[in-house]
């Protein structure tokens, strides 16, 4: 499988006018090897160049890592001493002849650490972006990471049912998302989460990225939960709203609003279709409802191995949606100082419309 995930990006590579391409550890590497190298001290890049075998630079103690890889590799592995790292990194490069070249990078990505060594050993060379390349890679998903993000999902939304029947009014936001963090594990989520769980109350919750606080639950707050899991590999964010026992009428207004535009969001996409129709499909509810300006960010982002991937559903994106891509769709309406509501759930692309991956109840559920 990851072999011709490897001839995908000779192609990719092609198309971009490049010559080679320079990856660290991240989720392309993942893709491209099937393998996980961590993001450390000790620098590891993988070169890959038109017509020639990759080159893996690594440290000596991930050597035993080469022999899993699902193509022919050429290693060069360095020692504990610093000062010998600098020599090893020109071998590869110059191994591959990559002075003058055009040697792609992932800006988002690539650390400076890594991009001196490479850039060293091609003082010569240009370092475009290669940001459109390595994502097309995993644009479109395949059946197998569609299945992975499936049970991605299942996990998070079972991982959240056994929590909820915990929530009670006193507990802090902390104490909330110690425990989903905890149910996540426990129901199967890998320990790499695709971000900390949000959970956001009262004022808190019309703060979209929030981070759990000491704030105790009261009576009549918003409760907004943002979280996901990772199975092999692959992830699921998810958001749900609670009310904790009665809350005020606008609040509830505020929820089936917000239910409405993200039922509209996920009917907007089908293939052919630009990112921006499902934003503007979601958007247009929010806006006829008079909360077009406590709408504040985009409809929804790509999902697969990175949280926020390709493609985004933004108002001015013109890319088309084809089979295969994956995102969430999440609206959400915040009220500064008073409260927020955002339902959220993922999505992959079919042959004529969408499949919704996620199905757990979105009304507004009291808890508490």
């Amino acid at each position: 499988m990851n072999s011709a995930r490897l001839e995908k990006l000779y192609v990719a590579l092609a198309q971009a006018g490049l010559d080679a391409v320079v990856i660290n550890p991240g989720p392309t590497l993942t893709y491209l090897t099937g393998l996980k190298f961590h993001l450390m001290e000790r620098p590891v890049v993988l070169l890959v160049a038109q017509g020639k075998d990759p080159a893996i630079v690594l440290p000596e103690l991930e050597s035993p890592k080469v022999k899993l890889f699902p193509y022919q590799v050429n290693a060069f592995a360095y020692g504990e001493n610093p000062s010998e790292w600098d020599a090893v990194f020109r071998k590869a490069v110059q191994s591959l002849g990559l002075n003058g070249k055009r040697i792609g990078v992932e800006p988002r990505q690539l650390r400076l650490l890594e991009f001196r060594y490479v850039h060293d050993g091609a003082p010569e060379a240009d370092f475009p972006d290669a940001s459109e390349a390595t994502a097309s890679l995993r644009l479109r998903k395949d059946q197998a990471e569609v299945d992975a993000m499936k049970r991605a999902v299942r996990v998070a939304q079972d991982a959240l049912e056994a929590t909820i029947p915990l929530i009670k009014i006193g507990m802090t936001e902390k104490e909330i998302a110690s425990e989903l963090t905890l149910q996540l594990l426990k129901h199967g989520s890998e320990s790499e989460f695709p971000f900390s769980p949000i959970v956001s109350a009262g004022p808190n919750s019309a703060n979209p990225h929030a981070s759990p606080s000491d704030r105790k639950l009261q009576r009549g707050d918003l409760l907004v939960v943002d979280w996901g899991a990772t199975v092999d590999g692959y992830i699921s964010d998810l958001t749900r709203t609670f009310a904790v026992g009665e809350v005020e009428p606008e609040f509830k207004k505020m929820a089936e609003i917000v239910l409405k535009a993200n039922e509209a969001g996920r009917a907007a996409g089908r293939p052919g279709v630009a990112c921006a129709n499902v934003d503007q499909a979601a958007r247009a509810v929010i806006e006829q409802a008079g909360y077009g300006k406590y709408f504040t960010h985009r409809t929804g982002h790509g999902i697969g191995m990175e949280g926020h991937e390709e493609p985004y559903m933004r108002g001015d994106n013109m890319q088309m949606l084809y089979p295969g891509m994956a995102y969430t769709v999440e609206p959400g309406i915040y009220l500064p100082e008073r409260g927020g509501v955002r339902i959220e759930d993922n999505v992959v692309v079919t042959k004529d419309g969408v499949e919704v991956l996620s199905d757990m109840p979105r009304q507004l559920r009291i808890v508490g």
